[in-house]
């Protein structure tokens, strides 16, 4: 570890507590006001800490550059976290709590004693007896996902600060809102960000590093029935609802969908149906790896869903395809650098590095694609979106070491 007097606990204990959960409803940007109560939040610590160019912008972006201070022409640096939580779990009224040199005990949450975390359900834990373990209390997630990377990056800041010793080029800071659905990047403005790579801090256990994610899309099915009073409508009425409820029924037990798949395997994935008996509508998403895939997924649930047709000739249907985000392993290899020198930051850091595929998306995997080639680097996170979610403090420090020693690699491996 370094040796420094750490702030990336006590930061992020103070972070989770202000409430960013973002709205997949909303039509705002961002999506919830209150998201830029921690944008504001850590643009004054940034200027405190002497970044004096930390801006937040009217969508809640926040910008800041630490000035290089090399007289080498280092690539340009960007780290990257956003500041909203998921929908998918209560993030009002946080209560932290660090659970000192843990013990591999089960942890039961104070505030509703069914909510335990056991190194059964989640054997991460068993490694991390003797760690600090912070959670939240039982009643809502705990937001590190993502402010535990927030605080990553502050706290790296903080220790560039404090050692102008340490020889970096211009290191750019970027905070997001309304990553978790799916739009942290819909305002960003990347000339002013001015950065050449990036890394998102957006990852879980220690070591890992993650250059690939799936590929996206979204599908609707758009149903129209039939409609007609329901006490005259024998032979007439066709309820879109219930073929909506057929199409859902044909779907494999076995494979095709998350609760079935791991590793490489693709999914398709049921996350909302809305409507009545004259016009239904059921949003999908689409998974895999290989973007080729996507459209075999989509082809194969389109077929299923003729299928189920059949059987309602005088009923409509539509299906509408939006691309959402690509595998950032398209752009990322095409600039080996990038992981390179972190792995090698990863290194000096006494870490193997882990190199895993995520099974989701990130803000660097769009990112990436807007020109801006954006792997992920570990936050310690875990059990995320849920009431088990739980961090290591010293996770989150190691991670903050990966960091100082990723500005130097830059540094020494740029020629004169």
């Amino acid at each position: 570890m370094l040796q420094y007097d750490y702030t990336v606990a006590e930061r992020f204990m103070r972070y989770v507590q202000v409430d960013t959960q973002s709205d997949p409803a909303s039509n705002t940007f961002p999506s919830t006001e209150k998201q830029k109560d921690l944008s504001i939040v850590l643009q004054q610590e940034l200027l405190a800490m002497g970044v004096k160019n930390a801006q937040m912008d009217e969508y809640g972006y926040v910008y800041a550059t630490i000035p290089s201070n090399t007289s080498k022409k280092v690539p340009v640096v960007c780290f990257c976290s956003h500041v909203d939580t998921a929908p998918d779990c209560s993030g009002t009224n946080v209560k932290p709590i660090l659970h000192k040199n843990y013990d591999g005990g089960d942890i039961v949450l104070p505030d509703d004693a069914t909510q335990v975390i056991t190194a059964k359900n989640y054997p991460y834990l068993a490694e991390k007896i003797g760690d600090d373990i912070i959670t939240a209390s039982g009643t809502t997630l705990l937001g590190s996902d993502d402010k535990s990377g927030v605080s990553i990056i502050m706290d790296m800041a903080n220790y560039l600060a404090q050692h102008p010793e340490v020889k970096h080029g211009d290191i750019k800071i970027l905070f997001t809102p309304d990553e978790e659905v799916g739009r942290g990047t819909a305002k960003v403005d990347l000339a002013r960000l001015g950065a050449e790579f990036a890394y998102t801090l957006d990852g879980g256990p220690v070591g890992t590093f993650e250059d690939e994610t799936f590929s996206a899309d979204g599908l609707r099915i758009t149903i129209t029935g039939v409609p007609f009073h329901p006490g005259y409508a024998k032979g007439r009425l066709t309820n879109a609802l219930k073929i909506a409820g057929e199409i859902l029924a044909a779907l494999p037990k076995t494979e095709f969908s998350p609760e079935t798949t791991d590793g490489r395997d693709g999914f398709v994935h049921p996350v909302s149906l809305n409507g009545t008996a004259e016009a239904a509508v059921i949003d999908f998403i689409i998974r895999d790896f290989i973007t080729a895939n996507l459209a075999k997924h989509e082809e194969r649930l389109k077929v299923i869903a003729e299928t189920a047709m059949l059987q309602y000739p005088q009923a409509v249907m539509q299906v509408d395809v939006q691309e959402q985000y690509r595998n950032m392993k398209e752009v990322i290899d095409n600039y080996p650098n990038i992981c390179r020198y972190a792995e090698e930051a990863y290194k000096r850091s006494g870490l193997t590095v882990k190199k895993e595929p995520i099974r989701g998306g990130t803000d660097g995997s769009r990112l990436s694609f807007m020109g801006l080639p954006c792997p992920n680097i570990f936050a310690g996170m875990y059990a995320i979106h849920s009431k088990h979610e739980f961090v290591s403090v010293q996770d989150m420090q190691k991670s903050v070491e990966v960091l100082v020693n990723l500005v130097q690699v830059y540094n020494e491996f740029t020629p004169e």
